[in-house]
């Protein structure tokens, strides 16, 4: 490669500026060190436009739907018009509603409330518990884990055929695995789905930062994702798709905004006419500044350029996979196997620790942030760790010492963000806390492990 194509693929594939890159954090060992955070898979970092773009429009902040003002009026057309934006980064239909809700949780939970008399509910125990667990009022059906993307459909037709009685059904399934970042054929799920006369949501939540995703072209009823994972601040989320579950059901919240008038009857009661736009099921004074920054994430991933950010990307991938694979005691979690394509998200355990020491070791002594637990999906990290996937466990640590074997994993995940150095910190981290284990004697407090910051390990 001459040193202006290597100059050219630099300037393409650069890192999107984040906050929070030039943070320095305290080594336990002395000093301090630039914070690696590579926990994109849980929170990602704002988007530096994004920041940009909400600073920008603070000063002019007011109630959006409910005021004559000019600040008011400004509001509601950012509020609608970020509406658009992120119909059009979802490659929405002209029917399709775009609904705001809290999170991918709010999202699911909102579609579970909605749902026809007698609904079935097709879920595998692949899924995070933001998509596991809202169908609580519906026939539920769970699918045991596929080991191949062709089995994924072939356990979901099976489990479409043999439903009884036949009627409304819906299949919700992941885009991007939470846990091993392997993305699903949601596109030959959606056609086994649409031939058995079920509806199918896509919980887009991983997917969403990493890639591009179109609704018409997945084919999919709906798309949830939250803001805070595609690099948007501010708590708010995404329910687009199919509008008329939506609108025959009651309202998800009944309150202001959700209702087009209100009247007393004469025998003292009250009737109302609900909304039967996006606005039913978005009672109470919007987050116009969450929705806004959801809108501004959209615009700046596609003006970066998709195609460039998941190159990048898919470098990183093949980086850190290489690195951890030189490691003989580390073992990479995978369904469907080492060719799968997948996001930046990795978990993996490590021989002869416990994984919430390894995850405080990394934190504590070279300032990389990662997660360890089971990732709110239990059922899967259980299945990948070959355990009891009845087992009772936590999100977090467990009370377990340092060096006690666990049955959590850890994970590291990166996206647009994220810098070489970052990734080439924690592959020389990992090697050395294998082969010449930590610096520092680490204690379990409150379920974490944390630094005992009474002495240091002799090395």
């Amino acid at each position: 490669m001459s040193v202006l194509t290597a100059a050219a693929d630099q300037s393409i594939c650069a890192p999107l500026p984040v906050l929070g890159k030039d943070v320095t954090v305290p080594l336990v060992t002395g000093g301090e060190v630039t914070y690696a955070a590579l926990d994109y898979a849980a929170s990602a970092p704002a988007l530096q436009r994004v920041w940009d773009d909400v600073a920008a429009y603070a000063p002019y902040y007011g109630s959006v739907h409910r005021g004559a003002g000019y600040l008011s009026q400004l509001s509601t057309d950012l509020f609608e018009s970020s509406r658009e934006s992120v119909a059009e980064f979802l490659g929405c239909r002209a029917e399709d509603q775009v609904v705001f809700t809290r999170s991918t949780t709010d999202s699911l939970n909102l579609l579970a409330a909605v749902l026809p008399a007698d609904c079935q509910v097709f879920v595998f125990e692949t899924e995070h518990h933001a998509s596991l667990l809202p169908w609580r009022d519906a026939r539920v059906t769970y699918l045991n884990a596929p080991r191949t993307p062709a089995q994924a459909v072939e356990t979901l037709e099976r489990a479409l055929a043999d439903r009884d009685p036949y009627g409304p059904a819906l299949v919700c399934v992941t885009g991007a695995s939470n846990v091993t970042g392997e993305l699903w054929p949601v596109r030959e799920l959606a056609a086994a789905a649409h031939a058995r006369g079920a509806r199918i949501v896509l919980d887009a939540a991983q997917l969403a930062p990493h890639h591009p995703v179109d609704i018409a072209e997945l084919d999919v009823d709906w798309v949830a994702f939250s803001g805070h994972k595609l690099y948007a601040p501010f708590g708010s989320g995404v329910l687009a798709g199919r509008s008329d579950w939506l609108t025959d059901a009651e309202p998800y919240l009944a309150g202001g905004g959700a209702s087009r008038q209100v009247a007393r009857r004469a025998d003292g009661g009250v009737d109302v006419e609900w909304h039967t736009t996006a606005a039913r099921h978005e009672a109470g004074s919007p987050n116009v500044i969450g929705v806004y920054s959801i809108a501004s994430a959209c615009k700046a991933l596609t003006e970066a350029g998709f195609d460039n950010l998941v190159a990048r990307e898919q470098r990183l991938v093949t980086e850190v996979r290489a690195g951890l694979a030189e490691v003989p005691a580390v073992k990479v979690l995978s369904l469907f196997g080492d060719d799968a394509p997948r996001v930046g998200v990795i978990s993996f355990v490590v021989e002869g620790w416990n994984s919430s020491h390894f995850a405080a070791a990394l934190s504590a002594e070279y300032g990389i942030g990662v997660r360890d637990g089971l990732f709110c999906a239990h059922p899967l990290v259980r299945t990948l760790l070959g355990t009891d996937p009845q087992d009772v466990g936590e999100c977090g640590a467990p009370e377990a010492e340092p060096g006690q074997k666990s049955l959590n994993a850890i994970r590291v995940s990166f996206g647009a963000g994220t810098p070489d150095e970052h990734v080439e910190r924690f592959l020389r981290a990992v090697k050395e806390l294998v082969n010449e284990g930590a610096q520092w004697k680490y204690r379990t407090e409150g379920g974490r492990c944390v630094p005992d910051r009474g002495e240091a390990t002799q090395v």
